[in-house]
């Protein structure tokens, strides 16, 4: 049998062992198998991937932006979870402030997340911007509580909350997995609502070099592709990782708003 596959995730929760454990054991037996290794950042991992030290990585929206940019485009995206392709981000404040669209940020403060995190902090900025308001009309507090792991804790995202219910900012930007996870729980029921929300994008996926043979990579993605949600023990680990029903080939142009806002931003390629 061929060689697995080393594939590489960031441990951003203790979840991610029991994890990519469940992933590892459905690829035994398979055409392609697989191994993983875990990494304490994304700025690692997009490292060992473009120095061939894995395989294939599971990558942030941003971890594959930069990937797509040190390698000129030389990557390509495997799949991605259903989740992935309907991200938003949320702009949310105290109930009752009034607040109807993003230009009622005018003269008012807003808290971001970790600079590194797409839904918490470059896309807000980017929404920001493409509804008319300059870094001089919205006062910005950032909490980069979590760097290194592109906002995957949503720790620097509850920071923000606490600002917010603090009444030390006016509106937080929040991923919509935070924003859904703070009602699912009613954790906060009735202190908060949401104003605004962005179209959907793409989040994560998983990235190759393209010195990776499709000879190999497409019998992996034709296996993952195949975990069942009907399977208890598939459904576990689905689940886990944050799936509602499968994983799905990925959603290129989700990408767009996001390669537009690092560009415009000025956001580096590298860490």
């Amino acid at each position: 049998m061929a060689k697995p596959l080393l594939v590489g995730a960031v441990a951003y929760t203790p979840n991610a062992v029991p994890i990519w454990e469940g992933i590892r054991d459905y690829f035994t037996g398979a055409p392609v198998e697989m191994d993983f290794v875990l990494f304490s950042n994304y700025g690692r991992q997009v490292d060992a991937l473009i120095a061939g030290t894995i395989d294939i990585a599971w990558n942030t929206n941003l971890a594959w932006v930069r990937t797509v940019l040190q390698t000129d485009g030389g990557c390509r995206a495997l799949a991605m979870r259903d989740v992935d392709r309907t991200f938003q981000t949320v702009f949310v404040t105290r109930a009752g402030s009034g607040f109807a669209d993003l230009t009622d940020l005018r003269g008012r403060t807003l808290a971001l997340g970790s600079r590194d995190s797409a839904q918490a902090a470059i896309l807000p900025v980017h929404y920001l911007r493409a509804a008319g308001l300059s870094d001089d009309d919205v006062t910005i507090v950032r909490i980069d509580s979590d760097l290194g792991k592109h906002g995957d804790t949503g720790r620097s995202e509850l920071d923000a909350i606490r600002l917010l219910l603090d009444e030390e900012a006016d509106a937080v930007a929040l991923g919509i997995n935070t924003w859904e996870a703070i009602g699912k729980d009613e954790l906060m029921p009735d202190a908060l609502t949401e104003f605004w929300r962005s179209p959907e994008y793409s989040h994560c996926n998983f990235t190759a070099l393209d010195a990776l043979p499709q000879s190999v990579s497409e019998p992996w993605v034709d296996h993952l592709l195949a975990m069942s949600w009907q399977d208890p023990e598939q459904r576990r680990v689905m689940e886990l990782e944050g799936l509602r029903e499968a994983w799905v080939l990925p959603d290129l142009a989700g990408y767009t708003s996001l390669f537009e806002a690092v560009r415009d931003q000025g956001i580096s390629a590298r860490w």
